[in-house]
């Protein structure tokens, strides 16, 4: 059953080496005249070691005729050799294996026997009718030519001998696929007595058979089904069997290279993990010349990556439920794979509890579900949450957590402005600093707890649409202030410890959890204080004066300069209307301060400084400032004796007059001039001279 045959040239006649037997051969051979065969047989492309029929022969005519003229071989050609097989079986076998291409002593022996042949059918034509001889025809079937050399056909296996294995290949001969052929790729003979095998015919010949490669014809197979795979950008499959420098090699039945940078999507690192494994690949570069082969992995992922993605993007919208693999898991997050699209998964969105890092619930190469969150098709960002997937147990805490109540919990974080703690799985609140204590100032809170702890604290507030939750660690204690109203009342004196100062004051602790502030102002009488270290220090212990009580904010006003209140005693002493003595300390456009005593000052407005005059008189002095005008009359350090006119003692504010000073006094120099000179029309100018004249 030959493949592909070749046309028999004008030497080499196709040839059957089957045919019947017997008198029907003998029939045949009456019927046709078979003409002289002395130089008829065609040898060359029959080693005849491996068959078992005498070569027929070929008229002198038919021998000289080109490839396209030689006619086919007839029944009379083939009727003696038939012949010859069934009456002389071992002088043929004898001829065959003597018999060779370049042997004139063969050829003459092989004459001999086709005339002897020849006479015995000449007797057995006489018996042969008509009708037998079309019957015999039937039988026949239609001659194959000959295999050209280099050309692949199919053959059947006829036997596995230690030579190698004997192939009937349908036509003229039979050939030999070389032992050495199998051994060479250190296995065993792998086919068996009629099985089919392909190959590929050679030039050559060994113990009578042409000789055959199986090698030859299944590389030349193997390159085409390449070469066509390239061409048509179909897949094949490969098998990784070794690792070099850049990636592996892999056995497509031929070697060919699969760099490291088309195995996967990805860069690989472990080339040996690949070792023994099959895939499907693309071939990328085919050299036949060069016997170079370059395949690739990644195509294929590709385009199955896009055909995903494609898919996926047509029917991807938010709060959709899909499941990917996990692709990478960083200290924010988790990246799922969703089949072309990578979505982030961050790790507030992994449970409703608090997760230390993403790995401690998923690794790479699981496989999760997930709900898209946000999808920006034009960015092609995915947000990802698996938390949304579970039972939400922030739903019931209002119920179960209530505003005022107490309950246990575990800080599970500490930071600069406070503690969290867990009170259930997925369910925390914070503690902040302010609230964790009512007498300590507490700087950190890592101070008061640590991550680890068990606490029972206070629902503060309940904001179950925030997911928050307030509470008090301070509020699981005594509260200090409830008792304070009773305790503390304005005016009564205390003494405390100084625990900070501020521009604006000094705090004093009264006791644990209790503290007073001493605005600057209430510091001292006498001087303007800047800041409060000018007179006080933080630890020194102090006497202070209540001033106001404020439970419900939680304040006491204090003062210092209460403790000694000199205006008490000097209100006390004076009235409005008194003349009293005083230096000017300061000037002002509005008025002049004067200190009366020690840590007691009195203002004495502009308008109480001059004499009122007319307009006529004012001229010139009233273009001057104010300021001015008072440093005029008035000159700073001075003495001058002013009046009372006004005492404010809750403010402690004094009003005082110059003008109205000097106007009682000159009455009373009245009173003492008219008194002297016992006259009542005396007038003041009078009063006034005297008094220049008097020494």
């Amino acid at each position: 059953m030959s493949v592909n045959h070749d046309q028999p040239d004008a030497e080499n006649p196709p040839i059957s080496t089957s045919g019947p037997t017997g008198t029907q051969v003998e029939a045949v051979d009456s019927a046709v005249e078979a003409p002289a065969r002395s130089e008829a047989f065609a040898v060359e492309d029959q080693p005849h070691a491996a068959v078992a029929a005498a070569p027929p022969v070929v008229s002198e005519p038919e021998k000289h005729q080109t490839p396209a003229e030689a006619p086919a071989p007839t029944v009379a050609a083939s009727a003696p050799a038939a012949v010859a097989d069934q009456h002389s079986d071992t002088k043929v076998k004898e001829q065959s294996h003597a018999a060779a291409p370049d042997s004139e002593t063969s050829h003459g022996a092989s004459v001999d026997s086709a005339d002897s042949a020849q006479s015995e059918a000449d007797r057995a034509a006489e018996e042969v009718t008509a009708e037998g001889m079309s019957q015999l025809l039937e039988q026949y079937p239609t001659p194959q030519a000959a295999a050209a050399e280099g050309e692949i056909f199919e053959g059947k296996v006829l036997s596995v001998t230690p030579a190698g294995v004997v192939v009937d290949v349908g036509g003229k001969f039979e050939g030999l696929v070389p032992a050495s052929e199998f051994l060479e790729s250190g296995g065993a003979i792998p086919f068996g007595a009629g099985q089919t095998i392909e190959v590929e015919r050679t030039h050559e010949y060994k113990d009578g058979y042409v000789l055959l490669s199986h090698t030859k014809a299944h590389k030349r197979r193997v390159w085409e089904k390449i070469e066509k795979s390239g061409r048509e950008h179909t897949s094949i499959t490969a098998k990784v069997i070794d690792r070099i420098k850049g990636g592996v090699v892999v056995d497509i039945g031929l070697r060919a290279f699969l760099p490291a940078s088309q195995i996967e999507l990805r860069p690989v690192h472990d080339l040996d993990a690949w070792k023994d494994r099959e895939l499907e690949v693309r071939v990328l570069k085919v050299n036949r010349k060069r016997g170079n082969i370059v395949v690739s992995r990644r195509v294929i992922l590709e385009e199955e990556q896009k055909t995903h993605r494609d898919a996926l993007m047509a029917n991807l919208v938010e709060g959709a439920i899909v499941t990917g693999k996990v692709k990478n898991v960083t200290d924010y997050g988790v990246f799922v794979d969703l089949g072309g699209v990578d979505g982030l998964l961050h790790v507030s969105d992994l449970v409703w509890g608090r997760v230390q890092h993403p790995s401690a619930l998923v690794k790479p190469g699981d496989d999760i579900q997930v709900q898209v969150l946000r999808f920006d098709k034009d960015k092609m960002r995915v947000s990802l949450g698996r938390k949304q997937l579970l039972p939400d147990p922030w739903a019931t805490v209002p119920e179960r957590f209530p505003a005022g109540s107490r309950t246990k919990g575990k800080v599970v974080g500490v930071t600069d402005y406070g503690a969290f703690v867990q009170m259930e799985p997925g369910v925390e609140g914070l503690i902040h600093v302010s609230e964790m204590s009512w007498s300590k100032r507490v700087k950190h809170p890592s101070k008061m707890v640590k991550e680890g702890d068990e606490v029972e604290v206070v629902v503060l507030e309940v904001k179950p649409e925030q997911h928050r939750i307030s509470l008090g660690l301070k509020q699981t204690q005594a509260d200090p202030w409830e008792a304070v109203a009773a305790k503390y009342s304005p005016g009564m004196l205390v003494s405390g410890r100084v625990r900070n100062l501020a521009e604006f004051g000094a705090f004093v602790e009264l006791e644990e959890g209790v503290e007073g502030l001493i605005h600057v102002s209430d510091l001292t009488w006498t001087g303007r204080v800047k800041h409060p270290s000018e007179k006080l220090k933080k630890g020194e212990v102090v006497e202070a004066k209540i001033l106001k009580v404020d439970s419900e904010h939680r304040r006491l006003s204090l003062g210092l300069k209460q403790v000694n209140d000199i205006w008490a005693n000097w209100f006390g002493a004076h009235k409005v209307n008194d003349l009293i003595k005083g230096k000017v300390t300061r000037l002002a456009e509005f008025g002049a301060f004067v200190e009366l005593a020690e840590g007691i000052e009195g203002l004495c407005h502009v308008s109480e400084i001059e004499e009122r005059k007319s307009r006529a008189d004012r001229g010139e002095r009233e273009k001057l400032p104010r300021g001015q005008r008072t440093a005029s009359v008035l000159t700073q350090g001075q003495e001058y004796e002013f009046k009372i006119i006004r005492i404010e003692t809750d403010q402690h504010k004094i009003s005082l007059s110059y003008r109205a000073a000097q106007k009682q006094v000159e009455r009373q120099e009245m009173e003492v001039f008219r008194s002297a000179k016992s006259t009542s029309k005396a007038t003041i100018g009078d009063a006034i001279m005297a008094k220049r004249q008097s020494p």
